[in-house]
């Protein structure tokens, strides 16, 4: 059995590859970018044709009278959540003489702790004037049900202390009755007994004392807080700046687009898992990554590009004409994703080649995209792949076809006996290239190597299978001298092409 270093290296591969999905992220740019503009616009959309209702505000300076410099904001929360209750909101109904259910008033007001004391309301209304009528007849409701509360309190306050003291009254009454009544002189108990009952009277004449001052007190303090609760700030209506809140809104709609559009190309890339750097792909194929395209180079593009654009195609040109020249065989090109681009190498790659005799194109291509298209002067010959049969011997053929889902595999090895793969990365998942790599294998159909179109330009992975010199282009000149036979090359050729694929691929076979 062969080891095969490509399995090994699949195998210690991590479960989840960050690299990838980062380039896989960024290859998608245009989709998140096109939701980070859609947020934008909608925001943008939303502040111009949603605009916020009108909003009157004001200020209430609410006194408690557990009030604490440490306390937390308790007494403040309280004070917001009696706001938010049906009481309140029906008086203020009640004094605006409206109709409107108290629940439903109360989705249209909102109140905020400020501090411990100052309290903020917030009202809509149908027009300026009805929010602030609004906020004032709420903060008047608010205020008197607060000022209602904080009386009933000190009055219940002062009605206990004030029947606390009337049952000391009581007993001291019975205190000095007993004193009045005490025995003479003469008697020995006499002077204890006394002394014990002016001890008691003058202990509840002490206590009446103090509860009578601290129902004062209870009654005094209630006008304070009273007085100290009160409207600090005028209802108002609030204006609404239009170009700051589709400022606002823009802001938020880009950075909530930005977000939502790398979620789903990270999720997006993760469920497809579609190899984008050349070390994973050419792994998937169990073949080396030859040559590269960017899709740009096969357009005329700017000016200032079109030097580099030539330059990029001419080298490529070069690659694979040296591989076909080389080859005893034909060889066919095979796309997966890229027809166009597989298209325009394949007619450049025929020019190069007629300088050494006539060249033919057999399109095997789903719908004779080559064969069908409008010749120009100086084009190669391109017959369809039903007539190949008819091309001379002594041409050379160079045969262009597809290995997309719903490829008829058999009719492949009319194309060419060995093959340039030209995918496009990105395009093909690591399933569908596990199964080109097992479909070729098994019609012992070689891969020379691997044209990638559209890579990564910052994909700095290397695309080279180490174990593949017996299909790698620079392993072609230590194995030509050693050529026999074309029956022994042959038979030589398929063994290595079954060592080629993985051997996760071999089990499942």
């Amino acid at each position: 059995m062969t080891t095969s270093t490509t399995s090994q290296s699949s195998q210690a591969a991590p479960l989840f590859d960050l690299q990838a999905l980062v380039v896989a992220v960024r290859r998608r740019r245009r989709f998140w970018c096109a939701m980070a503009l859609l947020g934008l616009l909608a925001g943008a959309a939303i502040a111009v044709l949603m605009p916020p209702p009108p909003t009157a505000v004001t200020k209430v300076l609410v006194a408690h009278k557990e009030d604490q410099p440490n306390d937390p904001g308790t007494l403040i929360r309280t004070d917001v959540a009696l706001l938010q209750t049906t009481r309140v909101a029906g008086k203020a109904l009640d004094a605006l003489k409206s109709p409107e259910r108290p629940e439903d008033f109360m989705g249209e007001y909102t109140a905020t702790g400020l501090t411990n004391n100052l309290l903020q309301i917030e009202v809509t209304g149908d027009s300026d004037a009805d929010a602030v009528a609004r906020a004032e007849a709420l903060a008047d409701a608010f205020v008197a049900d607060h000022v209602r509360r904080m009386r009933e309190a000190s009055n219940a306050e002062a009605k206990t202390l004030l029947d606390q003291r009337a049952l000391l009254q009581e007993e001291l009454a019975k205190v000095n009755k007993a004193i009045e009544s005490q025995p003479p002189e003469s008697d020995p108990d006499a002077p204890a007994e006394a002394e014990s009952l002016f001890a008691r009277r003058a202990e509840l004449t002490s206590r009446i004392d103090d509860y009578g001052q601290r129902s004062a007190e209870a009654r005094l303090g209630a006008p304070q807080l009273i007085a100290g609760t009160q409207i600090v700030d005028a209802p108002r209506a609030v204006r609404h700046s239009l170009p700051k809140a589709a400022v606002t809104n823009a802001g938020i709609g880009l950075v909530l687009g930005l977000v939502l559009g790398l979620a789903l190309a990270a999720v997006g890339t993760v469920v497809r898992d579609r190899p984008v750097l050349r070390r994973a792909i050419a792994a998937n194929l169990g073949a080396s990554v030859v040559a590269e395209l960017r899709r740009a180079s096969l357009k005329s593009g700017r000016p200032w590009q079109r030097r580099r654009t030539r330059a990029a195609r001419t080298r490529l040109t070069a690659t694979l004409a040296r591989a076909v020249r080389d080859a005893a065989e034909p060889v066919s090109l095979l796309e997966l994703g890229c027809v166009r681009s597989m298209s325009a190498i394949a007619l450049d790659l025929a020019d190069a080649l007629a300088e050494d005799g006539p060249v033919v194109i057999i399109d095997g291509l789903p719908g004779r995209q080559l064969a069908d298209r409008r010749q120009k002067p100086g084009d190669p010959t391109v017959v369809s792949g039903d007539r190949a049969a008819t091309v001379p011997n002594k041409m050379r053929r160079i045969g262009v076809g597809s290995v997309a889902p719903g490829t008829a595999w058999t009719d492949l090895r009319h194309l060419g006996t060995q093959t340039v793969l030209v995918v496009r990365a990105g395009h093909g998942s690591a399933a569908w290239l596990h199964t080109v790599a097992r479909q070729l294998a098994d019609l012992g159909i070689p891969v020379i190597g691997v044209v990638l179109i559209d890579p990564d330009p910052r994909d700095r992975t290397d695309g080279t299978l180490w174990d593949g010199l017996h299909t790698a282009l620079r392993g072609r000149a230590e194995r030509l001298p050693r050529q026999n036979g074309t029956g022994q090359l042959r038979t030589e050729r398929q063994s290595m092409v079954a060592a080629r694929v993985p051997d996760s691929d071999q089990e499942a076979r």
